[in-house]
């Protein structure tokens, strides 16, 4: 990885700039800008509470910021939310995964939200079991699967369904190493087609030429805090 990230370029496909996150009366962080164009990753950095997981809900928008903002090839993010959706694949702590439907239709179900054309969905979604190690268990329930399992097919909507912007919280957890190296092969092509990465993690994982971006050093001071709340 390179050192850190130090600015936003004006070129950025994803930006944000100025952001403050407030999570139960408390200031999270402030003035936290970052800029990201085809093929970057960056992978967040801090201590449990300096905001990594709000960031990426931020990120995704699911979160509403406090203030700043969030920018997408010059319009703001919240000028159209429903098209920031559709270009975001956001994979937090919780596997979202419908615990009576299989596998299969749980890939379908998200490839069916991105993809309109019910064939190549089926191929997405073949090729993302195929590639997560999934595919004998495509007629599985999700409430039979394994903490690792339901993680694989968690991930495997990034190939179902693609997006250009992944936001990833802590992606490797209950990950073996096969999984982690396949997750390495997956973001490193997806990054090669003009993709962009922002994820989490406490363990190792291979992410070349990712920038750092440590949200302690975004912690408000007690003056600013003081002035948000």
């Amino acid at each position: 990885m390179v050192p850190a990230m130090t600015s936003v370029s004006a070129a950025s496909d994803f930006s944000g700039a100025g952001l403050v996150c407030v999570r139960g009366g408390r200031v999270v962080f402030a003035n936290l800008g970052f800029g990201l164009s085809a093929g970057d990753a960056v992978v967040l950095l801090g201590p449990n509470g300096s905001g990594k997981s709000s960031l990426l809900r931020v990120m995704a928008g699911l979160l509403k910021p406090y203030a700043g903002r969030l920018g997408w090839r010059g319009e703001a993010v919240a000028d159209n939310p429903e098209a920031h959706a559709a270009r975001t694949h956001y994979v937090g702590h919780h596997d979202a995964i419908k615990p009576v439907l299989s596998v299969a239709e749980n890939l379908g179900f998200w490839a069916g939200l991105h993809q309109p054309h019910a064939a190549t969905a089926r191929q997405a979604v073949a090729t993302a079991l195929e590639r997560f190690g999934l595919a004998h268990l495509a007629s599985i329930p999700g409430k039979m699967l394994s903490a690792g399992q339901k993680r694989r097919t968690n991930l495997a909507r990034l190939l179902a369904a693609p997006a250009p912007l992944w936001l990833l919280d802590e992606p490797t957890t209950a990950l073996d190493r096969r999984s982690v190296k396949t997750l390495e092969e997956v973001l490193a092509e997806h990054r090669a087609a003009g993709g962009m990465v922002v994820l989490s993690t406490h363990a190792d994982i291979d992410l070349p030429g990712a920038r750092e971006l440590h949200l302690d050093g975004f912690a408000p001071a007690e003056e600013l805090m003081e002035a948000f709340l």
